[in-house]
């Protein structure tokens, strides 16, 4: 692959009507915006309807899209929905995203669109739903959850459609058609949506980015449909979670809570659940980063219900196993591994053996000594995805404002800036000059803005995810200062 660059930013991010951004006009002029820049890549986070406290990496689906993406101003200028300006409300801050307001006005303008528009878009419909086995789980599992009041599908009172027996599938199949038959509307749309994006950035040779969390979502139709692919007891809970132990982020470790994966099981089967979803993944997008990779070769494993996760443990994964079954079926895949974490010879074994390229992050490279810092800029390799930081890591600017002394004068000497204010622009040329065969920039970095812009914050609950761009921010002068930077970095 040639010497690549790109943005990464999330489709909420984007600026645009309706409090949140969609996949409409918005989208097509930042791949506009992508092109004038010199840019190849746009890495957008993972693209499924979120869970609790508006995670992308805790979804009730890893197939589906979310259906806040889908654009309004599109299907009103397709004639699928009326509506006046005044009705998307009051968008009161353009640099958050005020979820649950927006939740709520686009879901009744959606479904507005669904009463006015299902005859309309039957046909396409019955095409789209032939070709998406998974959507018809996923409709109902949605339809279900909202029945019965949002709570975890584990402890829905119908025992009998908890274990998916035949008789209470078709019942409530029934029962729940015009909401089901909304959610299959709703996952058309974004499908629609996402494919014209999809061709528009391509035909401009950018190179669609997304990211595939390892796990899954307990709260999720993937585990009610596929019990038998995770840990789980009789009564389907997890018996162990997923987590990580305390590190740079947490002195208790993280506890994801998604559960776990029954290998053995997944073995036997010759990997074709996981197989298939990467299928869908790397049809969906151009490149897929795979988060967490480490687990495939070992995975830290913490009691269900434990209070933190310092007392998991690491368990081996099947490690090279998986990936021969994954190359046979899928030749020249582009997927980039996070290694991000507790890296060891297992998984750098691994990740040698799929020949993967790795990530370098710039606002980890000043800890320590240089020569003992995986990320300090000497240590950077061809094969890899160079990054200032990443959705859960400090912007630059805010990373510089509250790191140590010995850190920031280590960044300065080895990166040649001498005020703070300077340092993102230093950190952009960094990663743009270093060897890497892809560098990506989050937005916030190319904006030099500080923590107020930071994506997420692990380990916390509440106030992540929301960050904006406004559209102003999107400027000409901008885009040629990034392509003059391509240009003398070799990234066109």
């Amino acid at each position: 692959m040639e010497r690549l660059s790109g943005i990464l930013l999330h489709i909420s991010s984007l600026p645009g009507p309706g409090g949140v951004g969609s996949l409409g006009k918005e989208a097509f002029a930042f791949a506009d915006f992508l092109k004038d820049s010199g840019m190849h890549i746009w890495q957008v986070l993972p693209m499924g309807p979120t869970g609790y406290g508006e995670s992308p990496y805790q979804s009730s689906s890893m197939y589906a899209g979310n259906p806040l993406y889908i654009s309004l101003e599109t299907l009103r200028q397709e004639g699928l929905v009326h509506y006046a300006d005044d009705e998307l409300g009051e968008d009161k801050d353009p640099d958050r995203v005020d979820f649950d307001s927006v939740r709520k006005i686009h879901d009744a303008l959606l479904r507005r669109c669904f009463q006015e528009s299902r005859e309309k878009l039957k046909e396409p419909i019955a095409a789209f739903r032939a070709g998406a086995p998974w959507v018809d789980d996923f409709a109902l599992f949605t339809a279900l959850k909202n029945h019965f009041g949002g709570i975890i599908w584990t402890q829905w009172p119908d025992e009998d459609i908890r274990f998916r027996k035949k008789n209470a599938l078709d019942s409530w199949r029934t029962r729940l058609q015009d909401e089901v038959d909304f959610h299959i509307f709703c996952q058309y749309l974004f499908d629609r949506q996402w494919k014209a994006l999809k061709a528009y950035c391509n035909e401009r040779d950018i190179l669609l980015f997304g990211d595939m969390p390892i796990y899954v979502a307990e709260d999720s139709a993937d585990t009610w449909v596929n019990p038998k692919v995770f840990q789980l007891d009789k009564n389907r809970v997890p018996r162990r979670i997923a987590g990580v132990p305390p590190d740079y982020f947490s002195a208790d470790g993280q506890k994801w809570g998604n559960p776990l994966y029954n290998w053995n099981w997944l073995r036997l089967t010759g990997f074709s659940w996981w197989i298939g979803r990467m299928k869908h993944m790397l049809n969906m997008y151009d490149v897929v980063r795979v988060d967490h990779f480490i687990g495939f070769a070992n995975y830290y494993s913490i009691p269900y219900g434990a209070p933190n996760a310092r007392n998991g443990k690491w368990v081996k994964a099947p490690g090279k196993s998986f990936f021969r079954h994954l190359r046979k079926a899928c030749p020249g895949a582009r997927i980039v591994a996070e290694d991000l974490g507790s890296v060891n010879k297992r998984v750098r074994k691994l990740i040698d053996f799929t020949g993967y390229p790795g990530m370098f992050v710039l606002v980890f490279g000043f800890g320590g000594k240089p020569e003992e810092n995986h990320h300090h800029p000497s240590h950077w390799l061809e094969n890899s995805v160079g990054y200032t930081g990443t959705h859960d890591n400090d912007t630059v600017l805010g990373y510089l404002k509250r790191a140590d002394e010995q850190e920031v004068r280590l960044a300065m000497s080895t990166l040649g800036f001498t005020d703070i204010e300077d340092g993102p622009e230093a950190f952009v040329e960094s990663v743009l000059a270093s060897p890497c065969r892809m560098a990506v920039i989050p937005m916030q970095d190319l904006l030099h803005l500080d923590n107020s812009a930071r994506m997420n914050l692990p380990g916390s609950i509440g106030g992540n995810w929301g960050y904006r761009m406004q559209k102003k921010q999107m400027t000409r002068e901008l885009a040629e200062h990034l392509r003059a930077l391509n240009e003398k970095y070799r990234r066109m």
